[in-house]
């Protein structure tokens, strides 16, 4: 039997719970059991002392022995546990060893630098991190903190100071200069190291709030792009060489020693200077002893105007060689304090004053002989009318001097282009007449090759002409709604036989849509696109098209060319740059130049994408525009009807006499009566031998002195008291002089003229009168 009273005893003693509890660490219940255990064995020796027969004995004797089986039971399971959990412990420990191991493997495969800090200081790095600055890396140990290595860095011997060096590294939440972690976790910047090598530093916060340092290398690419950037200085040397080559007028530039940089022969012709003088590096102290036998030139004169010239005023004299020819010489200072010499022969105009000042003093005598015959109160009266006539003289002369001063800035570019153009605009019509005359095969090659090479001479001018126009911050535009439709067909019209020439298949897609642009600038910026494309693409095709972008429109050009690398599409908008797979006679560069600075300040996108090999997509992004009137589609319209010889008579007002041979040649051979003047003088005094009106009036805009076309072509309508028919041209495309056009009922047309819409024009114009 069960002592009832062991059996109280015994819940009583363990409670009435459970034995063990299992949330329990392991170790306290083996020592909970153990307890147990020994309470059962002492609760059994006193229950053998108490029993009074052996049947009670061996009862509980075998109630002890299930217990005692219940209580090894559990602590088996207990010590199975804790077995498991000790293993698990070993496993994870091997585990971080070979995560450790495999770390250290990382960071000693990477190329650069590598550590990380926490808020404890530095982890862990590698030893190319340790070794970037001497001065430093016997700092560089665990615990090193964020703050002190960049403190570090910052004060480092090694590092060029100015040269992009530690900005900033803090600890105190910022990466670089006042970027907030918050906002931005990750930073990086350039150091440049005494001994020219260069690393590009990345500062970067993990989740955790630790902070990874990678140093990159990055002595090579900027090697390289000193390389790129020496070749560039040494191209656009060589271009401006050549075009001082070009110069009518001796041109000789001097640095702040006073060493020759840049001369063509024309200086060394004008002032008899020797080859040898003449080389790159020669001082200007040379130069000017050897010009010292020339009697009027004073060589301590040459070494004031030098000083005048560096002090920023303009310097300018005249002289005669022993030979009699005359030159005139000006000084002007340079930005880096050098100075550029001039010389131009003016014997032609020396000579002419001269024999103005002789036919004055001529004149002067006859005066003085005549006057002597007057009455003392008649000879009064006339120096005091010649002294009224002299002051008012001079204040005329004063009052157009500043005028001129004034608006000299303002007609330079108007004067350059004129100038530059001038030649051209004679050579190809010329160049008209000439293919109109000449069918055999050999000379007619010629002057298509003789008609290729001008025109590639004024498309280079006018890339020139167009990129300084455009880099001038009083740049003119007029946007106002365009028709795309008229563009399309401009740029078909003008690319189709360049496209047939190199068998490329040209296709504009017609399209009904208008945009919000200036209508010129967008024109050309299209026409280079298409040219580029074209001059790219050895064989395939050309698309030009419309697409709807959004609330605007986006004109595209595809092409199956050669491609541009994803390296090169940056630099492709720079002038004179031109892509990898460039070949000889592809232009030079200042087309896609020309096309971003226009569509810069227009404020239009432009985008490339391109697969090298397969070809690329150049694409402008312009606002819609609601449909209006366009007159330029209507001008274009005539321009494509059938012309017929033009029964009619011209007036021409141009002081070029090989422009004004070539153009009265081109209106003879199409049919016209031609008046050739080349002043408005000249013009009205044939006007008035005439007796009637011409039939249309053509005047350069710049002629001799003063004198404009404008004024030409107001003093004709004057005289013969109709508003007659005019057109300006000009290399003038200033927004004053189109809207001056457009209220004095005249057209300006831009050189070089293209004969084809000269004579377009001249029929429109004419036309419309008699309607």
């Amino acid at each position: 039997m069960i002592n009832p009273m062991a059996t109280v005893e015994s819940e009583a003693e363990f409670g009435g719970g459970p034995v063990v509890d299992q949330s329990e660490p392991l170790d306290v219940q083996v020592a909970r059991q153990a307890k147990i255990i020994d309470a059962l064995i002492a609760r059994l020796e006193r229950e053998n002392e108490l029993g009074d027969t052996a049947y009670s004995l061996f009862q509980s004797a075998i109630a002890l022995q299930g217990e005692v089986w219940e209580k090894t039971r559990d602590l088996e399971r207990a010590l199975d546990t804790l077995g498991r959990a000790s293993s698990e412990l070993e496993s994870a420990e091997r585990s971080r060893d070979r995560m450790r191991n495999s770390l250290s493997d990382a960071m000693m495969a990477v190329e650069g630098g590598f550590a990380l800090f926490s808020e404890e200081g530095l982890q862990v790095c590698n030893d190319l991190f340790k070794r970037l600055l001497p001065d430093v890396e016997s700092m560089i140990r665990p615990g090193l903190t964020f703050e002190a290595y960049s403190n570090a860095l910052r004060e480092s011997a090694f590092l060029v100071q100015g040269g992009g060096g530690s900005r900033g590294l803090r600890l105190d939440g910022t990466l670089g200069e006042g970027e907030d972690v918050a906002d931005r976790r990750y930073a990086s910047f350039v150091v440049a190291l005494k001994n020219d090598r260069w690393f590009q530093v990345s500062c970067r916060r993990t989740g955790y709030d630790n902070i990874v340092i990678l140093q990159t290398e990055i002595t090579d690419v900027v090697e390289r792009n000193r390389r790129e950037k020496d070749a560039l200085i040494d191209q656009h040397a060589s271009f401006l060489q050549a075009a001082f080559d070009h110069m009518s007028l001796g041109i000789c530039t001097f640095s702040a020693e006073g060493r020759l940089l840049v001369t063509n022969d024309r200086f060394g012709h004008l002032l008899g200077l020797p080859l040898p003088l003449l080389r790159k590096g020669t001082a200007f102290r040379r130069i000017r002893e050897f010009v010292e036998r020339f009697e009027p030139f004073n060589p301590r004169g040459l070494e004031r105007w030098v000083r005048e010239s560096r002090r920023g005023e303009r310097v300018r004299e005249r002289f005669r060689r022993p030979d009699g020819i005359s030159i005139d010489l000006q000084i002007n200072g340079l930005p880096d304090n050098g100075f550029i010499v001039t010389a131009v022969d003016v014997t032609a105009e020396t000579e002419a004053e001269e024999a103005g000042r002789r036919m004055s003093q001529m004149l002067e005598r006859r005066v003085e002989e005549r006057t002597a015959e007057l009455t003392e109160a008649n000879l009064q009266l006339r120096l005091r009318a010649l002294e009224q006539l002299r002051t008012e003289e001079a204040l005329r002369e004063a009052k157009e001097f500043a005028e001129a001063a004034h608006a000299s800035k303002t007609r330079f570019l108007a004067a350059a282009s004129h100038d530059l153009l001038q030649p051209i605009n004679a050579a190809k019509l010329y160049l008209s007449l000439l293919r109109a005359t000449v069918a055999e095969d050999g000379p007619a090659d010629m002057l298509a090759r003789l008609g290729h090479s001008f025109s590639m001479i004024e498309t280079l001018l006018q890339s020139l002409l167009e990129i300084s126009r455009l880099d001038h911050s009083g740049a003119e535009f007029t946007v106002k709604s365009v028709n795309l439709r008229d563009v399309m067909r401009v740029v078909e019209a003008d690319m189709a036989p360049q496209a047939a020439q190199k068998g490329i298949a040209l296709r504009v897609m017609p399209t009904s849509r208008w945009g919000m642009s200036d209508q010129g600038y967008l024109t050309r910026c299209l026409q280079n696109l298409v040219s580029n494309a074209i001059q790219y693409t050895d064989r395939g095709r050309v698309l030009v098209g419309c697409r709807a972008a959004g609330k605007g429109i986006r004109l595209e050009v595809w092409d199956t060319g050669v491609g541009i690398p994803e390296a090169e599409q940056n630099q492709v908008f720079i002038e004179f740059a031109r892509g990898s797979g460039a070949r000889a006679g592809t232009g030079m560069g200042l087309g896609l130049s020309i096309v971003q600075r226009a569509c810069h300040h227009l404020g239009h996108p432009v985008t490339l994408r391109s697969v090298p090999g397969k070809g690329s997509l150049f694409a402008i992004e312009i606002p819609l525009a609601e449909p209006g009137l366009d007159l330029a589609t209507l001008g274009r319209a005539e321009e494509e009807e059938a012309l017929s010889d033009l029964d009619l008579i011209a007036l021409v007002v141009e002081n070029d006499p090989d422009v004004l041979n070539a153009t009265v040649h081109c209106l003879e051979s199409w049919g016209a009566g031609v008046l050739a003047t080349t002043s408005t003088t000249e013009a009205l005094a044939l006007l008035e031998e005439l007796g009637t009106p011409p039939d249309i009036i053509l005047a350069d805009y710049h002629l001799d002195g003063d004198e404009t076309g404008v004024d030409a072509i107001h003093a004709l309508r004057a005289a013969a008291g109709v508003e007659v028919p005019a057109i300006l041209v000009t290399a003038d495309r200033s927004k004053a002089l189109r809207k001056l056009g457009t209220r004095q009922d005249f057209t300006v047309l831009g050189k070089p003229v293209q004969p084809s819409r000269l004579r377009a024009l001249i029929d429109w114009k004419t036309r419309n009168r008699v309607a």
